[in-house]
C-alpha cells in the first residue's frame, strides 16, 4: 500500500517526466519569471509569438502545473519590521506518518515561507519570516516546543540578504 507521500512523490515524478517544453514555452516562461504582470500582448511580443499562441501556451502551462501561480514579490524591509530565520528541525521518529504530520503543521504556519525535507542531516529546513523576536518565540512554542516528536531545532538568523530570487533555471532553447 502506497502512502500519500509516496503517491505525491510518484505523481510529481510522472508530471515532470510528461512535460516537454519547446523553445516558445521556454521564452514565455523566461519572460513571466521576469514580470508576470505583462499583458498577453506584451508577453507575446517579448516571447516572439502571436498573442493567440501566447495565450494558449500560458493556459496550457498553467493547466499542466508548470506555472503554479503568479504573485507579487514584496520587499520585507519595506513592509515593516521583519526577522528571517533559517531553521533546521530534527525529529525523534522519521516514519512517513511522523514526517507528514510535522510537514503538515509547518506548511500551515503563515510564518513558514519555505519547508524542505532534506537528507542527510536534519529532517527539515524551514525559512521563516516574523515581525520580531517575540513573534519568533511564539512560533517556536507553537511549532516546535508543543510537538513531542521534535528532537532538535537549530536556528540561523539572517543579518543581511545578499540574494533572493524566485526564478527556476530553464534549459537553453535549441535554435
Amino acid at each position: 500500500m502506497m502512502t500519500s507521500l509516496q503517491e505525491s512523490a510518484t505523481s510529481e515524478f510522472e508530471l515532470q517526466q510528461s512535460i516537454t517544453l519547446d523553445p516558445t514555452d521556454l521564452r514565455v516562461l523566461r519572460q513571466l519569471q521576469e514580470d508576470a504582470s505583462l499583458t498577453n500582448e506584451a508577453l507575446a511580443a517579448r516571447a516572439l509569438t502571436s498573442p493567440a499562441t501566447c495565450l494558449r501556451r500560458v493556459k496550457r502551462l498553467v493547466e499542466r502545473g508548470v506555472i503554479e501561480r503568479r504573485v507579487a514579490i514584496l520587499s520585507p524591509a519595506r513592509c515593516g519590521p521583519s526577522l528571517t530565520a533559517i531553521v533546521e528541525v530534527t525529529l525523534d521518529r522519521q516514519g512517513s506518518e511522523a514526517l507528514a504530520a510535522f510537514e503538515g503543521r509547518a506548511v500551515a504556519e503563515t510564518a513558514v515561507l519555505q519547508c524542505h525535507r532534506v537528507s542527510p542531516g536534519p529532517d527539515f529546513v524551514l525559512t521563516v519570516q516574523v515581525a520580531d523576536m517575540p513573534a519568533y518565540h511564539a512560533l517556536v512554542q507553537r511549532l516546535f516546543t508543543e510537538d513531542a516528536n521534535v528532537r532538535n531545532v537549530k536556528s540561523f538568523f539572517s543579518i543581511h540578504r545578499a540574494k533572493f530570487d524566485t526564478r527556476v533555471p530553464l534549459p537553453e532553447a535549441a535554435t
